[in-house]
């Protein structure tokens, strides 16, 4: 495995699941409501593509400092924990969103 690379596949992946989660957002805000979906489920398969990537890391190192640390493993920890928290927010921006287009076109 180029470490490397992998690295870089994983804060893609994270930054690919937050960029998509923020156009979703973005629609919502416009009342595109008809695009948020397969944006969230990009959003979505992206964060999955960075799990999987961290969870071989996980399982490479097996809990025993196997794997060196260094400051682009730190930063692409914190890409992969920036985006999660962003999805889990964005998709809660989006119901409000949501519940107020609705108030509004009652």
């Amino acid at each position: 495995m180029n470490f490397e690379a992998t690295i870089m596949e994983l804060i893609i992946n994270a930054g690919e699941s937050k960029s998509c989660a923020m156009q979703a957002l973005a629609c919502a805000k416009k009342g595109e409501w008809d695009k948020i979906d397969s944006l969230l489920e990009q959003s979505s398969e992206a964060a999955k593509q960075a799990h999987k990537v961290q969870t071989e890391f996980i399982g490479m190192d097996e809990g025993s400092g196997k794997l060196a640390i260094n400051l682009i493993m730190v930063h692409a920890q914190d890409h992969i924990m920036t985006a999660m928290l962003a999805r889990e927010l964005i998709e809660e921006l989006i119901d409000i969103h949501h519940q107020l287009h609705q108030l509004q076109n009652r």
